[in-house]
């Protein structure tokens, strides 16, 4: 059966090539006698972090344009996107730039058609099938069917968008896209894993739980960087701190990591695993950014469940929570995004009052019933 060829549109800056951490290495080697600079330090695309304006004045430097360090993978993500999609650069540089910027991708992907290099600021007028950026206000603005966020540290202020962590995850949302008519349905039957997927409010944990105390279905153990609630058993997730939850990433002890309201969340293969191997589902409540890359990872053996509750009802669920009033903010300001998430996900299930309902359709799912 024929295959539709997607449109998709990349992004450049910290997308392709490094921007941030470039000019993070050029103010330090500026000022040798300062604490090191950290891209970890910029909090917000722009103006964040010390040395703000010598930072930002680099992005219109010809010099730093043309020798912005290619990303390391980028190209031949880029090569193996070209061969299922057609690919677009969408890159926002100023007038003095557009040269430096325009020859670098000539030389650098010679397989993208010259004539599919868009240099301009409004991204927010170009339609496409998928739009891969950094930054989050292009994000939030795109007129792109599916905009994902490309997870950096100057982004995980904003949550409940598509996001992706890879080139890896990002390839592989993009075979679901444009799969989606012809993939089969997840089968879980000889262990897999089951990630609940849905908006803040949505009773994902609830319905977690109960899935949880069923036979045949268990809940690995994530780490998080988020104080524990007051109503939270001690085991209900590892709780560590931010420092100790980054050097465990850097390391690789997670095989998919998000941030929700500002906290990291993580989850280890050795987690997952033994359950999978043993037949067993392993139950995650996730956000999509996690769920794409353990489907990337598990494939057909991980089902993706959207767990759909009613605007309202899931607002009340919000301003009832333990949490602060700015996290209450936050999840209420990003449903309109997490709606839009039902659409990359296997399947999903109406939440109303009666959880039991719910758990025994999702159990149907899983058993294909």
């Amino acid at each position: 059966m024929k295959k539709y060829r997607i449109r998709v549109g990349l992004d450049v800056d910290d997308t392709l090539y490094e921007c941030n951490s470039y000019a993070v290495s050029i103010i330090n080697k500026r000022h040798p006698d300062e604490e090191p600079l950290k891209v970890e330090d910029i909090k917000h695309w722009g103006g964040s972090g010390r040395h703000v304006e010598e930072r930002i004045a680099l992005y219109s430097n010809p010099e730093f344009v043309r020798t912005q360090p290619i990303t390391e993978g980028a190209q031949e993500f880029v090569r193996k996107l070209s061969e299922i999609a057609d690919v677009f650069f969408i890159t926002a540089v100023p007038a003095c730039c557009m040269s430096a910027r325009a020859e670098r991708l000539i030389k650098d992907f010679p397989e993208i058609p010259h004539e599919n290099i868009i240099l301009g600021t409004r991204k927010d007028i170009i339609s496409l099938d998928i739009m891969l950026d950094d930054g989050a206000h292009n994000i939030s603005s795109s007129r792109a069917a599916y905009p994902v966020l490309f997870r950096k540290p100057w982004n995980t202020g904003l949550s409940g968008l598509l996001s992706v962590n890879s080139y890896d995850d990002f390839m592989h949302f993009c075979e679901m896209v444009r799969n989606s008519f012809y993939d089969k349905f997840p089968k879980l039957g000889n262990g897999g894993v089951l990630c609940l997927v849905g908006p803040s409010g949505s009773s994902k944990t609830e319905i977690a739980n109960g899935l949880t105390a069923l036979d045949g279905f268990e809940k690995p153990l994530t780490s998080t960087t988020r104080p524990r609630r007051s109503d939270e058993a001690a085991d209900a997730y590892r709780f560590i701190s931010e420092a100790q939850f980054i050097r465990e990433m850097k390391a690789g002890s997670y095989i998919e990591t998000t941030v929700y309201s500002g906290y990291h969340f993580g989850t280890s293969e050795k987690e997952i695993s033994p359950i999978v191997e043993r037949g067993g589902v392993a139950v995650i409540p996730i956000d999509i950014c996690g769920a794409i890359t353990i489907k990337n990872l598990y494939r057909e053996r991980a089902m993706l469940v959207f767990t759909k509750r009613e605007r309202a009802d899931a607002i009340k669920s919000i301003i009832s929570t333990d949490i602060d009033l700015d996290d209450k903010t936050r999840r209420i300001m990003s449903l309109d995004f997490e709606y839009r998430n039902s659409e990359v996900c296997d399947t999903e299930v109406v939440v109303g009052d009666d959880i039991d309902e719910v758990i025994e359709k999702i159990v149907g799912l899983v058993n294909h019933k």
